[in-house]
């Protein structure tokens, strides 16, 4: 998709480029720089994401009913420092080099993904919504050609720009509502990257716990898996104190599919929501993931 369309030269579309133009300028700052610049980007968009953080407010409030109030708040304060730091990452994968890149990446259980492609059916890197899950696709793509998920963003400028940057670096697209294209790479023995962790209605989902909750789930993972037979490893990307970051490869799942697509949806639940603990300050928590609720259930979980 092109980004040299007359439409995007309405003034509509300015704010959106000026955002643009300051996202490219920042791959060039200095790591420190970047992480006091995700802080300030934080703090200037407070006034105008009140209702996303009342929303990340409410999901932290159901996932950690535990945390005393001060504790949660802290928690949520610390989330939206990382949503900052989101903006400058998605430029780093859009614009920066690979060697700028690899200088600031480790790999954790790389050996996993080589022995899976080995067998020949393909892989797919299930991830969650992670604040670095952008970069973290760039960052694996580093060690290996990948096919990535696209759903479209309501801007039709970053849009664009983001599937010109995608397919760029990507070795395919895979459009979220045309599954039958990720099973045709995957059936090519290659690697798919896939985030099923967002609620999207009641047709398309079935019902399994996410930190105790209820939640909308998708079952394609397992029917994916069921049609291609490819491997699925758990991939985490995680942004470390000091500005460099971690992927972490698990190991292949077992015995999935089940067959059973409620334990099938609980198994890839349980195994983002085990990953979301270790650093739960870095995961997309303004998205509505417990808004669809099965029939009959009494009140809404947001306002």
């Amino acid at each position: 998709m092109s980004v040299f369309k007359k439409q995007f030269l309405h003034p509509r579309f300015w704010t959106s480029w000026l955002g643009l133009a300051l996202m490219r300028l920042s791959i060039y700052l200095p790591v420190n720089m970047q992480l006091y610049s995700g802080n300030v980007i934080a703090f200037l968009m407070r006034p105008f994401v009140q209702s996303r953080k009342n929303i990340a407010a409410r999901n932290l409030k159901l996932c950690f009913p535990k945390l005393t109030v001060e504790e949660r708040q802290k928690l949520l304060e610390a989330n939206f420092r990382t949503m900052g730091m989101m903006l400058i990452e998605t430029a780093l994968s859009w614009w920066a080099s690979d060697e700028s890149l690899a200088k600031r990446v480790r790999y954790k259980g790389l050996e996993h993904l080589d022995n899976a492609l080995e067998e020949g059916n393909g892989v797919i890197l299930l991830t969650g919504h992670f604040t670095s899950m952008e970069l973290g696709g760039r960052l694996i793509m580093l060690k290996t050609p990948c096919h990535v998920m696209f759903r479209e963003l309501k801007n039709p400028l970053f849009n664009a720009v983001m599937m010109r940057n995608r397919t760029f670096h990507s070795e395919g697209i895979v459009l979220r509502d045309d599954p039958r294209s990720m099973v045709r790479a995957l059936r090519k023995n290659k690697v798919v990257w896939y985030a099923p962790d967002q609620d999207f209605g009641r047709k398309l989902s079935v019902f399994a716990k996410f930190f105790g909750v209820t939640a909308a789930t998708v079952p394609a993972t397992a029917r994916i898996v069921k049609m291609s037979k490819a491997k699925v490893i758990p991939f985490i990307p995680r942004r470390e104190a000091d500005g460099s970051y971690l992927l972490t490869l698990g190991e292949p799942l077992e015995n999935f599919p089940s067959g059973n697509d409620v334990d099938d949806a609980q198994h890839i639940n349980n195994i983002i929501e085990n990953e979301v603990r270790h650093s739960p300050e870095q995961y997309f928590w303004v998205h509505r993931r417990f808004k669809t609720q099965p029939e009959g259930k009494k009140g809404a979980l947001y306002k």
